[in-house]
């Protein structure tokens, strides 16, 4: 199976929680019918991506980075590479390389789509169709700092840092998905 079907076998497989996620979900399944390059960083202006907020392993707190280039508390994640095989694994690749914690646990199932518009490829107006995935660490997991931060830290779900509402529902998200296991 390639990168390619497996996001799109995931996403037509995922039960969205509302009908904002729903209508995401919709738009992302039409992108990979109409693109077989979706996953790709070269599919401009828009493509998907894979991104994992990584809790705790009691739940009560998520690990965030403080990216480079954005200067903004965010979950660890990015593009999708060529050896990728699977969404998930691509969340856990991300994840791991940012992150510095080995043996992460990815949830198979999407936790939350996001849309978001940044600069990617030299365009203005180029979107990140993130696919956003649940990693739980183990109990003492320390993080490392990667190149691509400019720090990393574990925040109280209660008590996140200044960041924007994706992250935050993100964080209610996972949660709410934790709560239910």
């Amino acid at each position: 199976m390639s990168l390619h079907s497996d996001a799109y076998a995931v996403l037509s497989g995922w039960a969205a929680p509302d009908a904002e996620q729903d209508a995401l979900r919709e738009d992302y399944l039409a992108h990979l019918r109409d693109r077989p390059d979706a996953l790709q960083r070269t599919c401009l202006p828009h493509h998907l991506t894979a991104s994992a907020l990584i809790v705790s392993a009691d739940g009560s707190q998520v690990l965030l980075t403080l990216h480079r280039k954005l200067q903004r508390w965010l979950q660890t994640g990015g593009h999708c590479e060529d050896g990728d095989v699977t969404v998930r694994g691509a969340a856990l690749r991300e994840a791991t390389e940012e992150s510095g914690i080995a043996g992460l646990d990815v949830d198979p199932e999407p936790l939350r789509l996001d849309r978001h518009s940044l600069v990617c490829g030299g365009r203005d107006d180029a979107q990140h169709l993130d696919v956003q995935m649940l990693a739980v660490a183990a109990t003492g997991a320390v993080p490392a700092i990667s190149d691509e931060s400019l720090d990393l830290a574990w925040f109280d779900v209660d008590a996140l840092p200044d960041t924007d509402d994706s992250v935050r529902a993100l964080v209610a998200a996972a949660q709410s998905r934790l709560a239910l296991a």
